[in-house]
């Protein structure tokens, strides 16, 4: 055989090779995943969108979730301001969303008027502010800082658990705030 035929085959073999291996990669992700959800303490499970949004430096990132609009589920209870809920939040891009712990400001039948909560230290800005987790989060080993810079509009099927009430101090400072609607 001829050169060119033999690397040929070789381009061949090694394109039918990595398309099986992301097959089985990709038929067996389900199955692992399941296997570590069975697997990870009940301290982990209590706190939904802990670890959300983060990855390895150089990795793709994971599609965006669907929109709070598409769920049809609610939680029981109903957000009242002042509380502190688990919630579907959208992005500010709008690609998606992601569970992530947040304040209500005001609330009706239709959805809830809420603030943002990040781990992430952002004491170096003027549009967050420290809120104390330990009241809501009791696994958390620091606090975690509040987005004040503009209310999201969500709807009551986004809200997945109550986690407890804001901190009554920091709740009178917000209400304080002219730029927020609190009821």
């Amino acid at each position: 055989m001829t050169d060119w035929l033999l690397w040929a085959l070789a381009i061949v073999l090694a394109v039918a090779a990595g398309w099986a291996w992301s097959e089985w990669r990709r038929r067996n992700a389900g199955t692992e995943r399941a296997r570590r959800d069975r697997t990870r303490p009940q301290r982990d499970r209590q706190r939904p969108g802990r670890g959300a949004g983060t990855r390895a430096p150089g990795r793709p990132a994971a599609p965006p979730r669907p929109r709070a609009a598409e769920r049809t589920t609610a939680p029981a209870g109903t957000p009242r301001p002042g509380e502190v809920w688990w919630a579907e939040v959208p992005y500010a891009d709008g690609t998606g969303s992601k569970v992530r712990p947040c304040v209500v400001l005001r609330a009706d039948d239709r959805g809830a008027d809420v603030l943002k909560i990040t781990s992430q230290d952002k004491s170096d800005r003027d549009d967050h502010v420290r809120i104390p987790t330990r009241d809501w989060d009791p696994g958390a080993d620091h606090d975690s800082y509040l987005d004040i810079s503009e209310p999201i509009r969500i709807t009551t099927s986004a809200f997945r658990d109550n986690a407890g009430r804001c901190d009554p101090t920091l709740w009178r400072q917000l209400r304080a705030l002219p730029h927020l609607p609190t009821s």
